[in-house]
């Protein structure tokens, strides 16, 4: 591999870390006197825990995987495209930060103007991400911190 790809996949990698989003294409249109068409392009951003629930929640109801996904051919492409298209944008507009934009109309852009191998890799790349691995050592200390849980001590007293 070129030294300058490899640098930029460090680059993107270190960017998406300090959660400064992955930018994807939305919308590539000419304009009238301008020799390169303009791209209006999104940021997706890891969600709050609110919008990975969403997200989750999503993505359980489609019944299926990243690496499924990736590994279907066009006809099954179409089929889930055609079953579970509304889903895929949704998951998609939930990565957005869109205080301001309701997700419904985002998602509704998603699907009228972003090309499906977008959405395909967006899909995967941030089902990937997304994971209870963080939330481990946070279970872990809360079961700890539990006032509630008896402890050694008062185990044959119970107070």
């Amino acid at each position: 591999m070129d030294e300058r790809v490899i640098q930029q996949i460090q680059k993107e990698g270190a960017d998406a870390l300090l959660n400064v989003g992955v930018s994807v294409p939305l919308l590539d249109f000419k304009v009238p006197f301008r020799k390169v068409p303009l791209h209006i392009r999104v940021t997706m951003k890891r969600p709050t825990l609110a919008g990975q629930i969403k997200i989750a929640r999503t993505y359980l109801s489609m019944e299926t995987t990243a690496e499924q996904l990736c590994a279907m051919g066009t006809s099954e492409q179409m089929a889930f495209l055609a079953q579970h298209g509304k889903k895929l944008s949704k998951i998609i507009a939930l990565t957005m930060p869109h205080w301001w934009f309701p997700t419904v109309l985002m998602s509704w852009i998603i699907r009228h103007f972003m090309k499906f191998e977008y959405q395909k890799a967006a899909i995967s790349k941030f089902v990937s991400l997304m994971g209870t691995d963080p939330f481990i050592p946070i279970i872990r200390s809360v079961e700890r911190t539990n006032p509630m849980k008896l402890r050694l001590s008062q185990k044959k007293k119970g107070s």
